[in-house]
This record gives C-alpha cells, sequence and structure tokens, in this order.
C-alpha cells in the first residue's frame, strides 16, 4: 500500500468541503497493462487484446476495460488526496454512481481528478467521506469516467 501524499488536521479537511482535493500524475495504460488486467478478471474480449481486430472498430485501437481504469482510482488518489491526520484505518465503502463515458484507447494517458462532495461523521470514531472522481484522458474532451467513491475512516 502507497502512504498518502501529506495528511492534514479534520478542521482543515472539512474546510474543503465542496472543492477540488487534488489531482494525479499523468499515468500510460499500455497494451501490458489492458493484457495483464484481462488475464486477472478472465475478459479477454477483442476489443481489449487484440491490436489487430480493434484497429476495424469505431475505437480504431484497443481500449482498456472500464474497471481497469475505474481500479486506477485507489492508486491515483494516493497520489493526489491528503489523509486525515490521525486516521488509523480507510476503507471503501462503495460508489453510489459510476458512468464511463469515453473509451481509453491503449498508448493514452490518463489522470484522476477529486473533490470532496460529503464528509458525514457517524459516531465519535467513523467518517464517511465521499469524493467526486473525474478519470480525464490527455487531449480529450470528454472524460473516461465519473464516479461519486465513498470511504470510510477511522480516526
Amino acid at each position: 500500500m502507497h502512504a498518502p501524499l501529506r495528511s492534514i488536521p479534520i478542521d482543515d479537511y472539512r474546510s474543503l468541503l465542496g472543492k477540488e482535493l487534488g489531482v494525479s500524475p499523468w499515468r500510460e495504460i499500455d497494451q501490458a497493462l489492458i493484457n495483464n488486467f484481462a488475464d486477472l478478471t478472465d475478459d479477454h474480449q477483442f476489443i481489449h487484446t487484440s491490436p489487430d481486430l480493434a484497429l476495424l472498430t469505431p475505437f480504431g485501437a484497443t481500449i482498456a476495460h472500464g474497471f481497469l481504469v475505474l481500479s486506477l482510482l485507489t492508486a491515483m488518489s494516493y497520489q493526489a488526496v491528503p489523509a486525515i491526520a490521525g486516521t488509523r484505518m480507510g476503507v471503501n465503502y462503495g460508489f453510489d454512481r459510476v458512468r464511463f463515458i469515453a473509451p481509453v484507447r491503449e498508448g493514452r494517458r490518463v489522470r484522476a481528478r477529486f473533490v470532496l462532495s460529503a464528509l458525514e461523521p457517524l459516531d465519535g470514531q467513523r467518517l464517511r467521506i465521499t469524493q467526486n472522481a473525474t478519470v480525464e484522458i490527455e487531449g480529450e474532451r470528454k472524460p473516461a469516467l465519473i464516479a461519486d467513491w465513498i470511504s470510510m475512516v477511522w480516526i
């Protein structure tokens, strides 16, 4: 597991409600990554794994699995989003909304932009945090995906 970029006090974190928490660095989506994900998930549909056949589709190249792009949110958040100081543990709680807007063609670069949309105390030790995550594709107008991502943290 990667350590978060930095940590900030809970009051400072609360002040970021409705604001951008951070933007990850660009990351290339190459064919090796796509193939590894296909092997891991047993999803070898030709639009992901066959450059020759994918060339004949409207995409013009192989594309990353939507779930591959979604799964990169964790690593990208470690690179961009500060932790709450004193956090003992954090876990994924799920998503309220995920939409795959545009395909990510092999060789393109993506990054994620995170906005704090909710911070809800649940008891004396837990917080439910919702971030709006947008995965951008370098040089493209439409994002790869948008998601309302929920985490639970113990402080």
